[in-house]
Order: C-alpha cells, then structure tokens, then sequence
C-alpha cells in the first residue's frame, strides 16, 4: 500500500513560491529548499522532480493568484474600480516575502542567461497585460474611457508603472503608497 503524502501538495508550492519570491532562482539552494519544505532529497525529487520544475510551479501559482485577485477586484469593482485599486493591492500584502513583482525578478535574473523560466516568466507576463488590457476594453465599452484611447497601450503603461511602483516599494524613503494613489488617480483623467 503505498504511503500517503506527508504534505499538502499547494501548501508546499506556496511555501517554495515565497522562498523564490524572496531570494531568487540563483539565491535559493535545494537544502533551503528541503529545509522550507521540511522534505528529504528523495522526497522533495519524488515530489517535484527538481528545483527548476518545482519554481515553475511556483510561478504558475503566483501569476494564478495575481489573476484571482484582479478578477475578485473586477467583480466587487468593476474595470476601472480594480485597476485603481490593484497597484495599492500589490504592494500592500503583509504576508508577502517581497514587494517587488516575482515574474520581473525572475525575468531580469534569469534573462540573460536564456533559462527557459526566464521566457515562462514573460508568458506570465504578457497573460497578466493582456487582462488589463481586457479590463480597459471593458472599461471603454462601458464609457470610462474615452474611445480614442488604445487599450493595449494603456495596459502596456499599466503594467510598467505596476512593476516599478513594486521595485520602488522594495526601496528605503520612497512613499510607494503615494506612487500607487498616483497610479490610481492617473485613470480618472483617461
């Protein structure tokens, strides 16, 4: 009979996610790994197959919530009320092991040496424009936004000023908070 999980399979990506998140591809050993996960070598191999398969997971999940939380938004908000609201959103969660975005952390570290999580990250990336560019559409549809705006090129802008209001989170005296409302504030004028 063969043995049950000691684990909970989401319990452990999420736990690995934030150790990624935190440290990095290159940062973060498999003994960190093990020791987080409170798994063995043969464990932690027999379970995910390796530490590249295992931050794939990670990623996944972590572009899966930012989704749920931007589609939670949009349905207690509407379009405009949730992308006003995710740029405070994203840099606001206590629970977080970083404020900087993990796709873009793993995209510039992982880029240049052509790692194939480099290009996951920026499929993650890119699926994460092009639902602001859904909510902006709808937004337009809906007369929030005047028609001769291109919604592709506002969620491209969106998406830029997200990824370094989160770097900017990350640095000391810088009111990120401020930057966020700015954000926010910047779609009222569209």
């Amino acid at each position: 009979m063969p043995r049950k999980p000691k684990h909970d399979r989401n319990d452990l990506i999420e736990r690995a996610r934030n150790l990624f998140w935190q440290r990095g591809w290159a940062g973060t050993s498999l003994k960190d790994l093990e020791a987080c996960l409170d798994m063995k070598p043969g464990s932690f191999y027999a379970a995910f197959g390796s530490k590249d398969a295992l931050f794939e997971l990670a990623l996944d999940k972590y572009a899966a919530d930012g989704t749920g939380r931007l589609q939670a938004l949009k349905q207690e908000l509407g379009p405009i009320g949730a992308l006003q609201r995710f740029p405070a959103l994203a840099i606001s969660s206590a629970e977080a092991p970083a404020k900087a975005c993990m796709l873009s952390k793993t995209l510039l570290e992982l880029h240049a040496h052509k790692h194939p999580l480099a290009a996951k990250a920026n499929s993650h990336l890119l699926k994460m424009e092009r639902h602001f560019c859904e909510l902006f559409r709808e937004a337009q549809q809906a007369g929030e936004i005047a028609a001769h705006h291109d919604p592709e090129a506002l969620a491209r802008r969106y998406q830029s000023d997200l990824l370094g209001l989160r770097v900017s989170a990350e640095r000391e005296g810088v009111d990120a908070e401020a930057i966020a409302q700015e954000i926010a504030n910047s779609l009222t004028r569209l």
